[in-house]
């Protein structure tokens, strides 16, 4: 299938090689032409222009940052003049209202449309494992399956589009949410005597495990404002009071690599103001 990836930056560059790699003929594009020569490699070849991509590609991957990104790419591809019977698909995070409209400007010239945002980060798109939310028709979706599965563990259906952004934003809400609880988590531990790190391992054997834990070496705290945006507008829109969300977008804010650091491998971190540092368990309780 003859494949566009539009913006080949860390994460795209690596789908677009997963593609390549699974036989489709893949050509990319990026504004940024450095990007785009180091991911021109192998069996991926790089697009002179966007409407290279729009004139020869069935299926086109946009892999952009921002809603204004991905509302900028489809409209350019639409206005060159996309393929005949051509599937756009937006793997970038992306609020739902912004995919129902897109979706609608691309059947009103007989484009198909699916969001397919992603999870599982860069180390997802560097293994091919990452899973693939879909909103779109059944066939849409059965259209860009073989694309989505070069470069994915799982291909999931959510429903019609926008629901595979409301999708992500529902695993966003669990991910920043656990966030969270860990630090507090591991917190209290140190405080109270345990080793931070001692504690997360243990952890990870318990029914408490959680996937956010096993890789909070790796978390970024890059998109967590953005994603808790979307999911309180969400809620509001839907006329629900979901006060737990409401606290973890102002105390994610709050955290980010270093502090995750501090707490497992330093004698002392800080949270909310609060110094956290060991002390034996014996000299914080009072004997009953």
């Amino acid at each position: 299938m003859d494949v566009g990836f539009v913006g080949v930056g860390a994460m795209g560059a690596a789908m677009a090689s997963h593609a390549a790699k699974a036989g489709h003929a893949v050509l990319a594009y990026d504004t940024d032409s450095t990007m785009l020569a180091a991911a021109a490699v192998g069996d991926v070849a790089a697009a002179d222009t966007l409407g290279d991509i729009a004139t020869r590609c069935e299926v086109v991957i946009v892999v952009v940052s921002t809603d204004d990104q991905s509302r900028s790419v489809v409209s350019a591809l639409l206005d060159v003049g996309s393929k005949e019977g051509q599937a756009i698909v937006v793997a970038a995070t992306n609020h739902p209202a912004t995919m129902i409209t897109l979706n609608a400007d691309c059947a009103a010239q007989g484009i198909g449309f699916v969001d397919a945002p992603v999870c599982y980060g860069l180390k997802g798109a560097i293994d091919g494992d990452l899973v693939s939310l879909c909103g779109g028709t059944s066939e849409d979706v059965a259209k860009i399956t073989p694309v989505l599965m070069s470069y994915s563990r799982s291909v999931e259906h959510m429903g019609p589009v926008g629901t595979g952004q409301l999708g992500k934003s529902c695993n966003n809400m669990m991910h920043w949410a656990a966030c969270v609880a860990n630090y507090e988590t591991l917190s209290l531990a140190k405080a109270c005597g345990i080793d931070a790190q001692v504690m997360r391992e243990t952890l990870l054997k318990c029914p408490a495990r959680n996937t956010t834990l096993e890789r909070w070496d790796s978390t970024r705290f890059t998109w967590h404002e953005k994603d808790m945006d979307v999911v309180l507008d969400l809620s509001q829109q839907a006329g629900l009071t979901l006060p737990l969300f409401g606290a973890v977008d102002q105390l994610v804010k709050r955290l980010g690599p270093e502090q995750v650091t501090a707490l497992l491998y330093r004698d002392e971190a800080d949270y909310l103001g609060q110094k956290i540092k060991g002390r034996p368990i014996s000299d914080v309780v009072s004997s009953g």
